[in-house]
């Protein structure tokens, strides 16, 4: 199958142009009793970043339709400040995958280190919710490029996943 085709008049989409940043607090209502933050609570951050870093590459609205490679690398403590970075690594016809990197900084010391990491797909969706689709994804840096092509390998190992749940 093809790729889409740029639109005529609409800029081209880079990873750059999906970035997004988020900043969140860890309150002690999203702690577990070892005072670090709940892991479907960073989920649901994590989700959220990256599904407006899809949403900003396909124009419109999308749906979750996994997340995987999730690996909590770090506990992220009571009091610290959460970041999350998100842009598109990979688009196909109509499905993109999203890379989020999570961060936790100290907020007396600033001090940061990277305590998640997770890719999602998304699928751009019509006003009927039928998949649509995206623009061609335009790799500006190596390390876009580099990023785009282990996205590749990770889809085609998504979708024989697939398959051997819908024949198994």
């Amino acid at each position: 199958m093809g790729m889409p085709r740029p639109i005529p008049g609409k800029p081209r989409r880079t990873p750059r142009s999906s970035r997004v940043e988020t900043a969140q607090l860890v309150l002690p209502g999203l702690t577990n009793v070892h005072g670090t933050i709940f892991g479907g609570m960073l989920m649901q951050w994590i989700d959220i970043a990256a599904g407006i870093a899809a949403a900003r590459h396909a124009g419109g609205p999308v749906v979750t339709a996994s997340m995987d490679r999730l690996h909590f690398l770090t506990p992220v403590q009571l009091g610290e400040v959460v970041l999350l970075q998100a842009q598109v690594n990979f688009a196909a016809r109509t499905s993109m995958e999203v890379g989020v990197r999570v961060l936790s900084e100290n907020q007396v010391t600033f001090e940061r280190r990277q305590t998640t990491r997770a890719y999602l797909t998304f699928v751009a969706v019509d006003e009927n919710g039928r998949p649509r689709p995206v623009p061609r994804l335009h790799p500006e840096t190596a390390d876009e490029r580099r990023r785009q092509k282990d996205a590749r390998g990770r889809r085609a190992v998504r979708l024989r996943e697939r398959r051997a749940m819908k024949n198994g």
